[in-house]
């Protein structure tokens, strides 16, 4: 079995190219920076369109996007996000039509009414990202119709030691060490109310090899279902070098969050099998004491 993963460069993809190759699932990484994979862009039709006939891959993985939310990123999420897909689906649809393709979702396209979200819940345009993820599922939907058979698996927050330190929890976890060490830095922060979930993303690449693995469900959300507030976060960080959060935190005034919840309902995830296993203790362990080469993924299988 052959996958392609379009987007290999980032967290996703570089566990799943770990899961896929602990599976025997011989795998080709695609990034667009390149680094340990091939250099490629998911936006060019014409690279796609060649790599797919050529290879003939039994799963194609399109996990390739810039996750902000913000509109002055829209003209990179159309097409990174949005041509990606139409560009995978179409070279899909002509070259390997046996194969199965994965759809990234995400929790922050759904109408948030502060509760557990599930994949059935209506869209909502709230944002450039989230306008260009529903376009992509829309496209998916269509070419199932055409017989392609596309999967969605809808994620929401998760988090590992390959998270970048532009995000809160990595940023949060590197100034803990710092701190443990000595520095007597302070942590600004916003909300830290905010409720979202911290799964792990070996955790979350399980559960996209568990929707693309059977043939009845087809779009899911895969999260914990779980919540914790960025102020677990920190309590626990800290909590694991014997110090309190209060005494290195400050809290910005006037901060509003895009949302006071973001959680899912993994269900139809949980009836097939799959569930979340780590929890937010051993996640904030892992990710303090991790060091950068411990989850590094060869470019190859």
């Amino acid at each position: 079995m052959k996958a392609l993963i379009f987007g290999a460069g980032g967290q996703d993809g570089q566990y799943l190219a770990k899961a896929c190759r602990t599976r025997g699932i011989d795998y080709i990484g695609i990034s667009r920076s390149a680094g340990d994979w091939i250099q490629g862009d998911v936006a060019a039709f014409a690279f796609v369109k060649e790599l797919i006939r050529a290879e003939k891959p039994d799963l194609v993985f399109h996990l390739a996007a810039n996750s902000t939310t913000r509109h002055d990123c829209i003209f990179e999420h159309h097409r990174t996000i949005g041509e990606g897909a139409l560009n995978i689906l179409e070279s899909v649809r002509l070259w390997a039509p046996d194969c199965k393709v994965f759809i990234t979702g995400s929790g922050l396209q759904f109408l948030n009414r502060g509760k557990p979200l599930m994949e059935t819940d209506p869209f909502d345009d709230s944002s450039s990202y989230a306008t260009v993820r529903n376009y992509s599922v829309h496209l998916a939907r269509y070419f199932r119709r055409l017989g392609v058979r596309t999967y969605v698996g809808y994620l929401f927050h998760h988090e590992s030691p390959l998270r970048k330190q532009n995000h809160v929890s990595q940023m949060i976890v590197q100034a803990v060490k710092r701190i443990a060490d000595g520095s007597r830095e302070k942590i600004e922060l916003g909300d830290v109310a905010v409720r979202k979930e911290w799964t792990f993303v070996g955790d979350i690449v399980e559960g996209i090899l568990t929707l693309v693995g059977q043939d009845r469900i087809h779009e899911a959300v895969i999260g914990s279902g779980l919540p914790y507030s960025i102020e677990d976060w920190l309590a626990t960080c800290f909590g694991l070098i014997g110090r309190d959060w209060h005494d290195h935190v400050i809290i910005k005034e006037g901060f509003k969050a895009e949302y006071p919840l973001l959680v899912s309902d993994p269900g139809t995830m949980a009836g097939l099998g799959w569930h979340a296993s780590v929890n937010l203790a051993d996640l904030a362990g892992l990710m303090l004491n991790a060091t950068p080469e411990q989850h590094n993924v060869p470019s190859t299988s």
